[in-house]
């Protein structure tokens, strides 16, 4: 979905414009119809195992006074965004909701964040082309990888190459905004761990685990940005590694395994540019809790009725989740990925993730 260049993403989006004023000229009401963006509307495609948009779809349409202003507020991002290409430029979501104070038609400007953020994606899906590619850009996520990959990066100041452990601290190469400026030159990776926890990750890298088993270590950072789901899908699909999911053991950790793996309603129009189905789910496991003796939690009314809806789910009805769900409403507790220092500081690295990739066919 990605655009090849900035030309080609600024003609999509003036192409968009001049559709409107084509529109004027055949004597039509102006108007926009894009998928409707409601979990209703979401289906998940079992040939590709990735959430799309369905066939509804909602009009933005002049003919009140309500749709109006919506189209007026997309003329003017789009006359915004095509000019910041021009000037080879990039914003925040934040910065454009801000912005549109200055715009010189009050009606022109958003009332929250939350109604610039859909804009945007309207954007992105009429026109196929991502946000990353009209250079806006979510406020920092933070996520990093720590391993054996070597990459080009593309920056305002030129190309630089980078090793991402040899050339980085240890707190690892953060990941940009738009991974595909990025070009992979070589690696000595087997496998990539995408790991939900800062303290986690550290962890890791402190033990030396991206080293002793020629591992990237992706930090999501809980729930992954769109970049990092970008980039872990990159590294698998053009360097050919296993991804591996290792998330806390309760139910919103599931859906950060599901939203790598299957993508997520609120960005289905991306499922097949960030979504990795291969992907394995090496979190703590319900069974874990019992065979580890765990420190844990008691499940709270929220977590049991998520962990109902997730056996509805279509991303989570194979006979593994039926079975791990199951137990876990059996035993009423949850776990957290620290909770194995229980064993001490090294087990995870020595025992719990070596034991469970190689029961993966992994190692």
């Amino acid at each position: 979905m990605s655009a090849d260049n900035e030309a080609e993403a600024q003609e999509k989006l003036i192409d968009l414009a001049a559709e409107f004023y084509d529109q004027f000229e055949r004597g039509e009401i102006p108007e926009m119809s894009v998928p409707t963006r409601t979990k209703s509307n979401i289906v998940f495609d079992e040939d590709e195992d990735v959430w799309v948009y369905g066939d509804r779809e909602s009009t933005r349409s002049a003919n009140s006074v309500r749709g109006a202003r919506k189209l007026l507020k997309a003329i003017y991002t789009i006359d915004f965004l095509s000019e910041q290409l021009e000037e080879d430029r990039s914003s925040t979501l934040r910065e454009l909701y801000y912005l549109s104070e200055s715009w010189d038609v009050n009606e022109a400007q958003f009332s929250s964040q939350d109604e610039s953020n859909q804009l945007v994606e309207d954007l992105e899906i009429v026109s196929e082309v991502t946000r990353e590619d009209f250079h806006m850009r979510p406020e920092e996520s933070g996520a990093t990888i720590m391993g054996p990959l070597y990459l080009r990066e593309q920056t305002r100041r030129g190309e630089r190459e980078i090793h991402c452990q040899e050339d980085v601290g240890e707190g690892g190469y953060q990941i940009p905004n738009n991974p595909d400026t990025i070009e992979f030159l070589d690696h000595d990776a087997d496998f990539v761990l995408c790991v939900e926890t800062g303290g986690m990750r550290d962890r890791l890298v402190e033990n030396g685990f991206d080293e002793e088993y020629n591992t990237i270590v992706v930090h999501l950072k809980g729930q992954p940005a769109r970049a990092t789901r970008r980039i872990t899908k990159r590294l698998h699909d053009e360097l050919d590694l296993p991804v591996t999911v290792f998330t806390d053991g309760d139910p919103w950790s599931y859906r950060i395994f599901g939203s790598v793996a299957y993508g997520s309603i609120k960005s289905a129009h991306l499922s097949e540019y960030l979504a990795t189905p291969e992907a394995q789910f090496i979190g703590i496991q319900p069974e874990d809790i019992v065979e580890y003796d765990l420190p844990t939690d008691p499940l709270s009314d929220s977590d049991v009725n998520a962990l109902e809806s997730e056996l509805e789910d279509p991303r989570f009805q194979t006979d593994y989740w039926e079975e791990q769900i199951e137990i876990q409403l059996d035993i009423e507790k949850k776990s957290e990925q620290q909770s194995l220092a229980s064993h001490g500081l090294d087990f995870v690295t020595e025992t719990y993730l070596p034991e469970r990739l190689d029961a993966m066919g992994v190692l």
